[in-house]
């Protein structure tokens, strides 16, 4: 189908960061190292311990060069060196998955990162979590713009607290709970407890994925989640990058206290990761790409994409090699996939559910109506085109199409249908 795409609109950063880079532009291997060594050498680290939140595989990140160049930049100068992988709720990395996440050989990070510990974030562990302290439910209320009225305590990987510096090293990308990632999402939720991460996507569900997606600025959802992060007493920085989707290219990267570097990476981000079409599009195939190994994460191949679909359209995620909808997250395939008012106008079905999942539920199934008399009607049709079978597909209140009958040349060359190869990770919009 032939669309107008045009680039997205900026904000204006904060004081307190440095930025190098800028929409379009690619940045050198000596670009990088340079930069991350300059930002580092202002930074007292010095007999200092340090703890490193990096993205697992689900993210587009340079990391090796990335993790290279600070490991350059703490070596002779930091006690000590954890690198923490903020799995979220996502299922663990192998060693080997590890090592090609940050380029080492299996079973020897010495070679490339001596003295550093790499670590998953293992959620699963009470004894990985310390508390914090707890938000009132009256600030969960300001914060929540009175969606929400409960306490939540906030709990976060011991690691983080144990070492004197937190260095977020990760992507910035449009998202569908809290606007845009990075930053401080990489404390919560990407190394918090399950309470708040069930509340900060529940919250951005009942605002609906739609309105959230790439939203400049502090967001609801950022702003618990910087409220959560004021009760780290660890000093937190970050490295933010803004990569080419599908490739290690970086564009630009932000270095500064985590929030003043989110914000300047935030505004390039959607300069390079936004698209705006003119008109919108019946139906999407929407190919999502291998890091993406469940429905859980290649769901972002909907989210991208639900903005630009017209009333009663169709968005097709073609993913062969997807067998799985969510391995961690097993109530998923008990409540399926609803709009928001589903849940909301039968909370006290659903209430005791992980909110995180009724969330992902809402975010996948899109825009809709529901209620009693006249039953749930979806403003988009959800097909999967995986290697989930067709009787699971449809218990979950999906559509199914076969894999093997889709034509990808076909489906492209198709003036009806909007192709979108590598899809998760740029969000397409309405101009």
């Amino acid at each position: 189908m032939s669309t107008t795409v045009e680039p997205a609109g900026t904000l204006s950063g904060r004081r307190g960061a440095e930025t190098i880079g800028a929409p379009g532009v690619v940045l050198s291997s000596e670009q990088v190292r340079g930069f991350v060594a300059a930002q580092l050498a202002k930074v007292d680290l010095d007999g200092r311990t340090v703890c490193v939140l990096v993205p697992d595989a689900t993210r587009s990140c340079p990391l090796p060069l990335l993790m290279g160049a600070v490991h350059g930049a703490l070596a002779g100068r930091a006690r000590r060196v954890t690198t923490l992988v903020a799995l979220g709720t996502h299922a663990a990395m192998s060693e080997e998955h590890l090592a090609t996440l940050l380029g080492y050989p299996a079973g020897d990070s010495e070679s490339v990162y001596p003295g550093m510990t790499i670590l998953n974030h293992e959620w699963w562990k009470p004894e990985t979590f310390v508390t914090l302290g707890t938000i009132s439910a009256d600030r969960i209320a300001e914060l929540s713009g009175y969606r929400l009225h409960t306490p939540v305590d906030v709990r976060l990987n011991r690691a983080v607290v144990e070492h004197d510096v937190a260095l977020v090293v990760g992507p910035v990308f449009p998202h569908e709970v809290v606007g845009f990632s990075g930053g401080n999402k990489y404390f919560f939720p990407g190394i918090a407890g399950q309470e708040i991460i069930d509340l900060s996507h529940w919250l951005g569900a009942l605002i609906t994925s739609a309105k959230m997606i790439g939203a400049l600025g502090i967001t609801p959802v950022r702003a618990l989640i910087n409220e959560a992060v004021s009760l780290i007493p660890t000093e937190k920085l970050a490295l933010c990058v803004i990569p080419e989707s599908g490739t290690g290219a970086l564009h630009a990267m932000s270095f500064g206290d985590t929030e003043s570097a989110w914000t300047d990476a935030a505004g390039i981000s959607a300069q390079t990761n936004i698209r705006y079409l003119r008109e919108p599009v019946q139906r999407v195939l929407s190919v999502i790409p291998p890091k993406y190994d469940e429905i859980w994460t290649a769901a972002k191949g909907f989210y991208k994409l639900e903005p630009v679909v017209a009333d009663g359209g169709e968005v097709i995620i073609y993913a062969p090699h997807v067998t799985e909808i969510a391995s961690t997250h097993p109530e998923i395939y008990e409540i399926g996939y609803h709009c928001r008012d589903y849940f909301v106008k039968q909370w006290d079905r659903f209430a005791k559910v992980h909110w995180g999942v009724l969330a992902h539920s809402t975010h996948l199934r899109g825009a809709g109506t529901w209620d009693e008399h006249d039953g749930e009607h979806d403003r988009v049709t959800v097909t999967l085109a995986t290697g989930i079978p067709e009787d699971v597909v449809r218990s979950v209140n999906l559509n199914y199409l076969d894999p093997a009958a889709v034509d990808l040349a076909a489906y492209e060359a198709d003036p009806g249908t909007f192709y979108v190869p590598n899809a998760g990770e740029t969000l397409y919009r309405l101009r």
